[in-house]
């Protein structure tokens, strides 16, 4: 997941405000605090915004096309997905449910089973257990949403739970 602060983060949050129009990068370059509030920077750096946007281009998040001489970043379904996810893992705050992962994939599909702990430690989950996974995040959409597509619903149960106190 984005750190709060850095380049990622200011590009990915500019982009979403910006939405369907795109930005030229330029703008984005010369005073990226019109688009997203950067903290103490009032620009920024060209060739490490410029890397960053490569990179998020290459991972499928943004779009670039020219117009005339101009470079419009774009973000596509696949950055504001991951955008609003990590806002979401950021700023909310706990509404007293826990949301509990329990899985058993089998050994023959270990590459799902490692893609499955590695995108629970991105969320923020705890392990209880080597199969047990813990999280005071509702995320619960975005997790059904990627065991679906990775295929390993069989072998994956969610529960959200509330502790009670015993009298």
């Amino acid at each position: 997941m984005i750190k709060k602060g850095t380049t990622t983060y200011h590009l990915l949050l500019m982009l979403e405000k910006a939405m369907e129009t795109g930005v030229p990068f330029v703008d984005f370059i010369d005073n990226p605090s019109k688009f997203a509030w950067t903290g103490y920077r009032s620009n920024l750096n060209y060739n490490s915004t410029y890397k960053t946007i490569k990179r998020l281009k290459d991972k499928g998040y943004l779009l670039t096309k020219r117009e005339e001489r101009k470079i419009i970043v774009e973000l596509t379904q696949d950055g504001r997905n991951y955008i609003s996810l990590a806002k979401l893992l950021e700023d909310s705050p706990w509404d007293g449910k826990w949301r509990i992962v329990i899985f058993d994939v089998p050994e023959d599909h270990r590459k799902l089973r490692n893609a499955l702990r590695y995108r629970l430690k991105e969320w923020q989950f705890q392990q209880l257990q080597k199969s047990v996974w813990i999280s005071k995040k509702d995320i619960v959409k975005e997790l059904k949403s990627f065991i679906k597509e990775v295929g390993v619903e069989n072998w994956v149960k969610i529960f959200v739970a509330s502790e009670e106190k015993l009298t």
